[in-house]
């Protein structure tokens, strides 16, 4: 997967310093004349210098991690439901509560088209199997994103930003496990009340 390299500018606009914008350029021009085992390296350097200029408070790491997930799932639903299934629109609540919801609910509101692929399986595998490939790519852009910020040297201890990366990393894992709950209980068929009298004594 390529790293996403669009820009995360903070709510007040700043202008990249001229040592920021050389590094990038270098930084590009390297990614295009390398071979493909360095890109990955490389789409870390181009980040980190991107990031260099915008990467100022804990919104925006916030924001990188949204990202990254989003990424990382649209990666992994790509081979079903084809490239950028989950737009990348960023919104406006960057706390861990706000960037959990909008990461379960833009990746979960792809079950009925992924359940429509996969009409001759069993309704509980195709459940539990969404939801392990979701989580997969969620997990895979979590790390990139922890491997960004943890090279920005932003995730120290007892920092500000790992605590609320962790805890949206904690958020989105519980509203992936009550969204696996929820489908599997729905397929469990009510049980029909017993109206039948007790035994006359």
């Amino acid at each position: 997967m390529v790293a996403p390299t669009a820009s995360l500018a903070p709510s007040q606009p700043t202008t990249p310093s001229p040592a920021a914008n050389d590094a990038l350029t270098q930084a590009k021009a390297a990614s295009q004349s390398r071979p493909q085992g360095q890109r990955d390296t490389l789409n870390a350097q181009i980040l980190q210098a991107s990031l260099q200029v915008s990467l100022q408070a804990g919104n925006n790491s916030m924001a990188l991690l949204y990202r990254t997930a989003i990424d990382g799932i649209n990666e992994y639903l790509a081979p079903e439901l084809g490239p950028d299934a989950i737009g990348q629109a960023m919104g406006q609540d960057n706390s861990p509560e706000g960037t959990a919801s909008r990461i379960v609910s833009m990746s979960t509101a792809f079950f009925e088209a992924y359940a429509a692929q996969h009409k001759n399986d069993a309704p509980e595998d195709v459940i539990r199997n969404f939801v392990e490939l979701i989580r997969g790519g969620f997990e895979q852009g979590f790390n990139e994103a922890s491997d960004i910020l943890n090279g920005l040297g932003v995730l120290g201890e007892g920092s500000p930003i790992a605590q609320g990366i962790n805890q949206t990393f904690e958020l989105v894992q519980k509203g992936y496990d009550e969204f696996l709950a929820a489908k599997l209980a729905a397929l469990t068929p009510k049980e029909a009340p017993k109206d039948t009298p007790e035994a006359a004594i």
